[in-house]
Parts: structure tokens; C-alpha cells; sequence
């Protein structure tokens, strides 16, 4: 792959310091702990647990325990989603949680205010101060202290059957409004083909969206969490791909699921709405559509260059572990050493396409990637230049795990989501006994 500049910055995506730094102080809890590794005391190396559902974790296990002998891992898969999350928050509860995982951004204000993650200020507040960009470290600094370790940041991006669109005369769009002209004309030449699949199944997606159209889901007004998903910015995303699907341009076939990845790979779809981390499913999922698929910049509703997040990954040290310097040695590893990239790398049934958050490893990863599936496209160069139109200012909530469960439950009704999770928001906060901003 040809190697790139980098872009000159990222935008700010973070969760606000004084946001969660009110949610810890309401609740009261803080994840504490020593910053002490409780060694094993007898020369034998520490073996540490690690939790992950991202592609090529076992590979880069199995890459520092050849490479380091005073700590060794030992990897278990775990799902990836609300299932990934009951079960941690089950392990946690229980006594039995790993020494180590991985945890999307979303989820880290819920999780450390209610003490289920161990504060890593100590162990590695200053690494993460010094090796990822300030956009980043707000992510994972909340409430003045330091909760986990940024691996990659994941702007949206539109993926889409570069035969298809010369098949129908139908050109890349750059707007929501040409998507829904491009989606009219090709659906008018064949019924059978739709825009794309938005069934519902990832309340994360919608929620990106909306973050790319300006919304703040969450925000603080005072001393108060102030919840602002029913939104109007957000109801225009809503509607707009409500319409789609009442118009039958959109599939209702459900995200994640047998019947989507068979609609992509028979050409049912012209294209997919993912993140950096997409593409690596390309060459797994649609083998035979090798060089068929592009990739571009996310439609935009007024034709600026805007995007936003769709997941990402952070390490974390949840509360219960005994091995804080073991963890955070192995964490500072896989997050920064150019091996640790190197050996995601190495799965060749899935090879990650994950764009890091440290800078080193996107020089790393673009050099690493074989991106021949998109022929003439620079595959980290796209994502880079897509990070860098991040919308600022988004903010997660502490309640956001009840939120996404909720709005997962309304299926394709993207209005409905919307509705179901202010409700789900306000109920839960006050709950929590958190106050609520009116």
C-alpha cells in the first residue's frame, strides 16, 4: 500500500470532562484500587486474563507472550455487543471479571460511574497524555482521571458496488439528497436491488448518523445530565431513513444478520454504511465481489465534509484485578508497539483495517494492510481523511447501555428509536438518582 501523509488533525469526539466527572461525583463511585501489580512473589511470570471480541486479539496475544516473560496472557473471545457488555457486567458482579478488555467508548461513562472499572491515572495517565492526541485523551480521561487506553478511532464511511452504480448510470453521491436520487433510479431499474440494508440491530449506527447531522445526545446544564436524542437534528436522520424503507428503496432486512450479508454479497444493495473497521469484513463476507467494492467519503446533508463515529475500541482494567502494572505493560504494548500491529495483522482469514488512534500505528497499519480488495484506493489514507471531518462535541450519557438496549427492541422504526430512547434516557438517569435536566 502506498504510504500517505497524515492528516493534520482529528476532530474532537470525547465525552466532556466535567459531564462525567458530575456523573462519578453522583454516583459516588471511583473503581479504586492500588496502582501496585500484585506480583506472583515467586519468579514465576504473572499470567494475566484478557477479554476481547476484536479481530485479531489472539494473534497479538500470542505475539507478546513470545516476546515477554515476565507477563503472559491468557486470551479468551467474548461477544461482541450488548451480549459482550451483560457479560462483563455479570463477571464484574460476580468477582471473576478479566484483568483486561476491551470496551467501546460508548460505554466507558456508565461503566467507571458505577466503580466497575479500576482509575489507571497512575499506571497511565501520562503514556496516554503522550501518545495519543488530545481529541483522543478526552475520550478516556473522565472526570479528571484516566479510565482506559484509546486504540482506534472510527469515522463513518460509505462503502458502495462500484459496478452497480456504472451498471444504472447512478454517480458516488455527496449528499443525503443525491443518496435518495441514486437509491430512486436504481431501484426503478431493478426492484430487486435496494440502496442499502437499515433493518435496524445497531442502535449505533443511527446513532452516528445523527452525530454526523449535529446532534448531543447527552450534555450537562448545571449540575443536571440534559438528554437530547429526540432531537431535531436526530429526527431528520430518522425520518429520512424511515422514508426509505416506507418507499422500499432501504432494505428492513436487519443489521448483523444471515439474510444482510447475503443481500450484499448477491447484489441486492448498492451500498454500506460502516466504519474504518468495515472493510477488513469485505474480503470474509464477499470474496467474489473482489474489486467491485469503493470507498467514499459519507454522504453529507449540505454537502461539507462531516462525519461520525460508528464504535471503537478502547482498553480497559475492570474492577477486581490484581495486576494493574502487568495489565497496563500489556496494555501500553498492544496500543503502541508497531508488533502488536504487525500481529493483528497476521489474520489472514480477517485482517483488521481498524484505523489506531496512535499515530505510530497508522504509519504501521497503512503499510501493514493489504488493501488490494479496493484496487486503486488508499484504504487508511480514506479513513484518515475521514477522521479528520469528525463533527465535534459529542458526548456519551451515563445511562447509554439501558438506552441502546431500548432503542434495539424498535427494530426498523428509526422514529420510534429516537422516542423510546429519550424515554429510556430520562427514566434511567433518575433512577440512578442522578438529576435530570428539564
Amino acid at each position: 500500500m502506498t504510504r500517505t501523509p497524515r492528516p493534520s488533525r482529528l476532530a474532537r469526539t470525547a465525552v466532556t470532562s466535567s459531564a462525567v466527572s458530575l456523573l462519578l461525583l453522583t454516583t459516588a463511585c471511583g473503581g479504586g484500587g492500588s496502582d501496585k501489580a500484585g506480583g506472583e512473589g515467586d519468579g514465576k511470570p504473572v499470567t494475566i486474563t484478557y477479554w476481547s471480541a476484536t479481530t485479531g486479539a489472539k494473534e497479538t496475544v500470542d505475539a507478546f507472550n513470545k516476546t515477554h516473560h515476565d507477563v503472559k496472557v491468557k486470551f479468551s473471545l467474548v461477544p461482541s455487543g450488548p451480549d459482550g457488555v451483560t457479560k462483563l457486567t455479570n463477571a464484574v458482579k460476580a468477582g471473576n471479571a478479566p484483568d483486561v478488555t476491551t470496551m467501546d467508548y460508548s460505554e466507558l461513562p456508565e461503566f467507571a460511574g458505577q466503580g466497575n472499572l479500576q482509575d489507571l491515572s497512575g499506571a497511565a495517565g501520562a503514556f496516554v497524555k503522550a501518545k495519543f492526541p488530545d481529541n483522543m485523551q478526552s475520550l478516556v480521561n473522565l472526570g479528571g482521571k484516566t479510565w482506559a487506553v484509546p486504540f482506534d478511532v472510527t469515522p463513518l464511511e460509505l462503502f458502495y458496488r462500484k459496478d452497480l452504480f456504472k451498471k444504472f448510470g447512478v454517480a458516488v453521491p455527496t449528499t443525503w439528497a443525491e443518496y435518495r436520487k441514486a437509491a430512486e433510479k436504481i431501484h426503478k431499474a431493478d426492484p430487486s436491488v435496494r440502496i442499502t440494508n437499515f433493518g435496524g440491530g445497531d442502535p449505533a449506527l443511527l446513532a452516528g448518523l445523527a452525530w454526523q447531522a449535529g446532534a448531543h445526545w447527552y450534555s450537562i446544564s448545571g449540575d443536571a445530565w440534559k438528554v437530547d436524542i429526540d432531537d431535531a437534528a436526530s429526527r431528520k436522520v430518522a425520518a429520512y431513513w424511515d422514508g426509505l424503507l416506507k418507499d422500499d428503496l432501504a432494505s428492513k432486512t436487519p443489521l448483523w444478520s444471515k439474510d444482510e450479508t447475503s443481500e450484499r454479497a448477491n447484489g441486492k444493495v448498492a451500498t454500506v454504511i460502516g466504519a474504518a473497521w468495515s472493510a477488513s469484513g469485505f474480503p470474509t463476507n464477499y470474496p467474489a465481489l473482489k474489486g467491485k467494492w469503493g470507498i467514499a467519503p459519507l454522504p453529507t446533508w449540505d454537502g461539507r465534509a462531516a462525519t461520525g463515529m460508528y464504535g471503537g475500541t478502547s482498553y480497559v482494567v475492570p474492577k477486581g484485578s490484581a495486576h494493574r502494572d502487568a495489565d497496563v505493560e500489556f496494555i501500553k504494548w498492544v496500543t503502541t508497539d508497531p508488533a502488536a500491529m504487525r500481529a493483528r495483522l497476521s489474520s489472514q482469514k480477517l485482517p483488521s483495517s481498524a484505523l489506531p488512534a496512535n499515530r505510530q500505528m497508522q504509519a504501521v497499519a497503512e503499510k501493514a494492510y493489504d488493501g488490494s480488495y479496493f484496487p486503486g484506493q488508499d484504504v487508511y489514507k480514506l479513513a484518515e481523511n475521514a477522521a479528520a471531518t469528525i463533527v465535534p462535541g459529542w458526548t456519551w450519557g451515563p445511562v447509554h447501555q439501558q438506552v441502546n438496549s431500548a432503542q434495539n427492541a424498535t427494530g426498523a422504526d428509526h422514529t420510534k428509536s429516537l422516542t423510546v430512547g429519550q424515554a429510556t434516557a430520562e427514566k434511567s438517569i433518575e433512577a440512578r438518582g442522578m438529576n435530570l435536566a428539564k
